[in-house]
């Protein structure tokens, strides 16, 4: 309990940094962000009433007072271009990213699970030479170089997947989840998750592939061999089991990490969800939704490294042992 109470209090004071550092970096920003929201025929009384009901008319310490304080109410304030609850928007965009999120980290970890496991019996030979380098080259790559690829190949010069969106233009769905479950969302999913997971899957693969070889190098996976144990038997009953711990761990910070970075891919493939909000506030000016996208995303690395910590001390006890020494 103890260690849940500190990391608790650890999360809140990030986040109480992460709000002040984007309250004040939006407004040590060059531009007046009035200029993109107030037309040239506003009168000064118009000009006045509108900066008013946004609270840009106060001293800036009475602007962070009260920022923090909506914040703590779960208002996030009205977007300056869009005239719209922040959360209304993120909330919309929120669905999107966490498909693109979550279909590539279990594409990526599934695989490089399975990889990583093959790769440790198969120490040495020409597959290792051609899997480790692979695997390196793509997790060094820029994101948006292989989404610039896989765009010319699958969209422009085959044409098999789209090349930008989550869905047709005009299409309706009686629901949301209606929506995320349809072919036509799927379709649009496949190309930046595809991406996303092939820039991830180096990490799972290289993980559970060094794990794996420290763990068949246990005395009880030796004493597995002599009892006449199968190679499958050994690495799916006893050596991967044990080398899952810290990629379960990985995959939990993997969530958090991927779910903030996901800026550049959304951006390539014209994604809808909280990268290209986020990216679109900054390009407009738009302090209230910039910051609550800001906010939401760094809320959720928060809690992701959060999970992970508390996770790793489930998984091995060893951990909480050591911490209470």
């Amino acid at each position: 309990m103890k260690r849940v109470l500190g990391r608790l209090g650890h999360a809140a004071f990030v986040l109480w940094a992460v709000a002040s550092l984007t309250f004040i970096m939006f407004r040590l920003m060059p531009g007046d962000p009035t200029l993109n929201f107030l037309s040239e025929s506003f009168s000064e009384e118009m000009r006045a009433a509108l900066l008013t009901s946004f609270g840009l008319d106060k001293p800036l310490p009475e602007q962070y007072v009260l920022y923090l304080g909506s914040l703590l109410r779960g208002d996030l304030g009205v977007s300056f271009l869009q005239k719209k609850p922040v959360l209304d928007i993120l909330l919309d965009a929120l669905p999107n990213t966490v498909a693109l999120t979550v279909t590539a980290l279990v594409v990526a970890y599934a695989f490089g699970i399975i990889a990583g496991a093959f790769l440790a019996f198969a120490r040495g030979s020409v597959t290792e030479g051609i899997a480790i380098p692979a695997a390196l080259i793509t997790r060094a790559a820029p994101e948006f170089w292989l989404g610039m690829i896989l765009l010319a190949w699958l969209s422009f010069a085959w044409g098999i997947f789209p090349s930008s969106g989550a869905n047709e233009a005009g299409s309706e769905f009686t629901s949301e989840w209606a929506r995320l479950t349809s072919a036509d969302f799927l379709w649009h999913l496949t190309l930046p998750a595809l991406t996303l997971a092939l820039y991830l899957q180096g990490l799972p693969l290289l993980l559970m592939r060094a794990t794996m070889l420290e763990v068949l190098n246990d005395e009880f996976i030796v004493m597995a061999r002599m009892k006449g144990l199968s190679r499958w038997a050994i690495v799916m009953r006893h050596a991967a089991r044990n080398a899952l711990l810290p990629v379960a761990t990985a995959f939990a910070l993997g969530l958090g990490s991927s779910f903030g970075g996901n800026v550049v891919i959304e951006t390539v493939f014209s994604w809808p969800g909280l990268g290209r909000v986020l990216v679109s506030a900054v390009q407009g000016a738009d302090y209230p939704l910039a910051q609550g996208a800001f906010i939401l995303i760094a809320a959720v690395l928060v809690t992701m490294n959060m999970v992970a910590d508390l996770l790793y001390a489930w998984l091995d006890p060893r951990v909480s042992v050591g911490a209470r020494r």
